[in-house]
């Protein structure tokens, strides 16, 4: 059994005490494939350090986080394009909006976001959603860019049953992680009226572990927490889930 993270911040700070401990962990548990989003230029060097680290289980994103697009963001964008010009990258990312922090910057968000979706384009490759308090904003977005090169992935979706299925009108597949597995995270009780070849896995750890954890430092190995929740309510095995889910991440990916 093949397990895939699409979503897993493993260079941050949190896993600097046991890194190679955390990804043995998670390799342990057939958790092989490890999708890593970038946040911004800070985080370049320590991104493709972790590469070099495990090259048979790690692919890099690259671009700008919503909550760092601040007033250098077009330095920043700079930098996402000079590393797409440089080296491959499976997908940009994470992109988006974030109007829980701070409202005052959706204009350079929406500015961010755009300029990168054309990237993506311009790439070829697709685009990995951040949105937080922005269904509107980010819909609003991807109804005007939409067309045959658009697709991607809308990270930890906790939307409801009619955002679900306009994300997906976008060629979008759904990122599913802890929250599925929280009482009062509501996804579970609609999930599985979505056909499962548009879900794929991840945990967004550090952050959003799934119960039993919930509260803690998450980690890759938790997903299959993620994964027997998946598979109850579907009604399938874990080794259908954790097939069908990976396939659907090669598929994004092209890997």
């Amino acid at each position: 059994m093949i397990i895939t993270d699409t979503h897993t911040h493993l260079y941050s700070e949190a896993f600097d005490d046991d890194r190679n401990e955390t990804i043995q962990r998670a390799i342990d548990a057939n958790v092989t494939r490890f999708f890593i989003p970038a946040i911004d230029s800070t985080y370049t060097e320590s991104m493709l350090q972790l590469e070099a680290d495990f090259p048979e289980n790690v692919y890099l994103m690259m671009g700008l986080h919503p909550t760092h697009v601040k007033e250098n963001y077009k330095e920043e964008l700079a930098h996402v394009e000079e590393m797409l010009a440089k080296r491959k990258f499976v997908a940009i990312g994470e992109i988006g909006i974030d109007l829980y922090w701070d409202k005052s910057t959706l204009g350079i968000q929406q500015d961010a976001f755009r300029h990168q979706i054309k990237l993506a384009k311009k790439y070829k490759l697709p685009i990995v959603i951040h949105c937080r308090d922005a269904f509107d904003e980010i819909f609003e977005i991807l109804e005007e860019e939409k067309d045959d090169t658009l697709f991607g992935i809308f990270h930890c979706f906790t939307g409801t049953l009619e955002q679900a299925q306009q994300a997906i009108s976008y060629n979008m597949k759904l990122g599913i992680g802890g929250v599925v597995t929280f009482k009062n995270g509501k996804i579970d009780q609609f999930i599985n009226q979505i056909d499962i070849k548009h879900i794929v896995l991840e945990t967004d750890s550090p952050y959003l572990a799934p119960k039993p954890y919930r509260g803690k430092r998450n980690e890759s190995s938790y997903i299959v927490k993620v994964l027997e929740k998946l598979a109850e309510v579907y009604e399938v095995t874990e080794e259908d889930v954790a097939a069908i889910t990976t396939e659907n991440s090669k598929e994004i990916f092209s890997l």
